[in-house]
């Protein structure tokens, strides 16, 4: 694989795609990461694991580069492409396939755009693993042929473009994640609240009498298992969500409350997962009363 790419970001995403395919070594990364001391060499002991080209700033990731991979915290979104718009090669193609609102990605295309290069809008529609290359990615923008070609050389398999105009792959992401965010977090309300008043079994078993799908103890058990795990970065992105519904004007009331529960039981940054619902729940719980009596 010859073509060169610029991937700024090299967390559990940008990782996982350059290990996925056969480009690693044409991969020219930068993480934020090797610009501190504390997590510098790390960052490069990971980037030649890998096998990647390591960019110790993010002009080396940028230079003589025609596709850039932006993966990085829904935070840093707008930041990166803003530092990438001073440095980008005019007529590069700059994919940000971070989970942010459409708004965001327009303010960041404006940037990448002004500088003569072409702000493409990815979103990933599943996780990254066990997906890896197989994901489902929806672009937008008027570049987005353009980029999907270039993808799909990298050997994205599950690619479609869904408009011209930037933001509408991301309002397409955004606005799913109010149902699918939103009902981890109504379990995790829910399962707490049944276990509390030692009816959990009584109401599992009534959700299954109404829904077959899957058992409710298995679907519970593994929204909290993401929960604890990425919690935190759920929040943040469903602090985008918030945003694209503030944009419409549609209310957002569940959607805030969603960011709240994804955020608490994210920030127990569990270094182990338990095994089982009662077990999540435990932990979950037992932090909530200490919470309490802190408070008190």
């Amino acid at each position: 694989m010859e073509q060169e790419v610029g991937l700024i970001g090299f967390g559990e995403a940008g990782s996982t795609f350059a290990l996925a395919g056969d480009w690693a070594a044409a991969a020219h990364v930068y993480d934020i990461k090797t610009e501190s001391a504390a997590t510098r060499e790390a960052m490069l002991a990971a980037y030649a694991q890998a096998g990647v080209l390591p960019a110790h700033f993010i002009e080396d990731a940028l230079d003589g580069v025609n596709l850039i991979l932006s993966l990085v915290t829904a935070d840093q979104a707008l930041v990166v492409a803003e530092a990438a718009a001073a440095l980008i090669a005019p007529g590069a193609i700059f994919c940000d396939l971070n989970s942010v609102a459409p708004q965001t990605k327009q303010a960041a295309a404006q940037a990448i755009e002004a500088a003569g290069a072409h702000y493409v809008d990815v979103a990933v529609m599943a996780p990254v693993d066990p997906a890896r290359l197989n994901v489902p990615l929806l672009l937008s923008g008027d570049k987005a042929p353009m980029a999907e070609a270039g993808l799909q050389a990298l050997g994205f398999a599950r690619t479609r473009v869904v408009g011209a105009d930037v933001g509408r792959a991301s309002s397409i992401k955004m606005i799913r994640s109010v149902m699918v965010k939103g009902i981890e977090a109504l379990t995790a309300e829910c399962v707490l609240a049944a276990d509390a008043a030692d009816v959990l079994d009584e109401v599992l078993a009534s959700l299954d009498a109404s829904e077959k799908a899957k058992p409710w103890d298995a679907r519970a058990d593994y929204n909290l298992d993401r929960m604890l795990v990425h919690g935190l970065r759920r929040a943040a992105e469903m602090e985008e969500v918030v945003k694209t519904l503030d944009g419409l004007g549609t209310g957002a009331a569940m959607t805030r409350g969603t960011v709240e529960r994804q955020r608490a039981i994210g920030a127990l940054r569990a270094s182990m997962v338990p095994e089982g619902l009662g077990a999540k729940i435990g932990i979950i719980s037992a932090s909530a009363s200490v919470a309490r009596e802190a408070a008190e």
